[in-house]
């Protein structure tokens, strides 16, 4: 398993719950197509896998 992973929002926050959105904002992510890299834990896979279908995620 990769040691970073690499997150990028690729949909909208935009008509979602707005605990979408402050998940995609407390992984760093301030707006659409951004990427940011994260340690591959526990915490941060989870919050990826609650907006997964906002999310694109790439292992570094």
């Amino acid at each position: 398993m990769a040691d970073k992973l690499r997150i990028t929002q690729i949909r909208s926050t935009i008509g979602r719950p707005a605990k979408h959105a402050r998940i995609v904002r407390s992984l760093g992510i301030k707006k659409m197509h951004q990427t940011v890299e994260h340690k591959n834990d526990p915490v941060i896979l989870g919050q990826v896998k609650k907006v997964s279908h906002l999310l694109k995620v790439e292992e570094v």
